[in-house]
């Protein structure tokens, strides 16, 4: 097992997401991506929340450079959220955060498999397939219904993963129920490993097997073009996680969530 490994491929993952959304004309989220050492700080100033607002592989060695990432957080105005995976702790690093004033708030969990020569076949009762460039929008309403996001993001979540479509690293898969859209999934692969990027399905539609069988599709797909290793991530304890346990994936790593209640401007 290589903790540096899942997280790499994880940070390798938002990397290339943001890299893509920030470069559609005039960057009109405002995304900015900063390494500190071999910590890297993600800000996306136009969506509020901790998905793109996120700071991960911090680590003990990175410990004297933490006052430079609390202040470049500060001067956007955007809350420093640390993720601190367990190879990254230190006695000494927990307690420079909590001398800012950070405390621990949460638990995200990394799962991990390595990849066998043959994949156990797709429950072909879930009717999966590849989406098509048009569908974005149909993407984004499950999507948005999936995570119970607010409606007026619907045309950003489309074109913050349209502008993902033509790279090579991701693949996006529709599920259909009675030939009706029920559910996505994401996939996100490179020369370190494959990473399940995102999954959603429509409420009325759960309990049915579809996340399974999109979890093994990605798997088959990831195996097919060579991967050794995929990696995945889930709120702690989650319906998510259970699904990627099923499917053979170990937990590697619970990472801890720092955050701050506000944000100090020191002098």
């Amino acid at each position: 097992m290589n903790e540096k490994l899942w997280e790499q491929i994880e940070m390798d993952t938002l990397t290339s997401r943001l890299h893509a959304i920030g470069n559609r004309p005039n960057n009109p989220l405002g995304v900015s991506i900063q390494s500190f050492g071999q910590t890297m700080a993600y800000t996306v100033k136009n969506i509020p929340g901790p998905a793109f607002n996120v700071i991960k592989g911090f680590c003990a060695e990175d410990e004297l450079l933490l006052d430079k990432i609390i202040d470049w957080y500060d001067e956007k105005h955007i809350p420093a959220r640390f993720e601190i995976a367990p190879s990254h702790y230190s006695r000494s690093l927990l307690k420079a955060l909590h001398k800012r004033g950070f405390y621990q708030t949460d638990f995200h969990t990394t799962l991990y498999k390595q990849l066998p020569d043959t994949i156990k076949p797709v429950n072909h009762a879930i009717e999966i397939r590849t989406l098509r460039q048009d569908e974005f929008q149909t993407f984004a309403d499950i999507y948005i219904q999936g995570f119970q996001m607010p409606s007026f993001l619907l045309e950003d979540v489309a074109q913050n993963n349209a502008v993902l479509y033509p790279l090579p690293e991701w693949k996006f898969y529709l599920t259909l129920v009675n030939h009706e859209p029920a559910g996505i999934g994401v996939l996100f692969c490179n020369e370190k490993g494959a990473n399940l990027a995102a999954a959603a399905t429509l409420p009325a539609f759960r309990q049915k097997g579809g996340q399974s069988a999109l979890i093994q599709q990605r798997m088959q797909h990831a195996q097919e073009i060579g991967c050794k290793w995929i990696a995945g991530q889930a709120s702690y304890g989650s319906v998510s996680q259970r699904n990627m346990e099923r499917a053979g994936m170990r937990v590697a790593y619970t990472k801890a969530i720092w955050v701050r209640d506000e944000i100090i401007k020191r002098k």
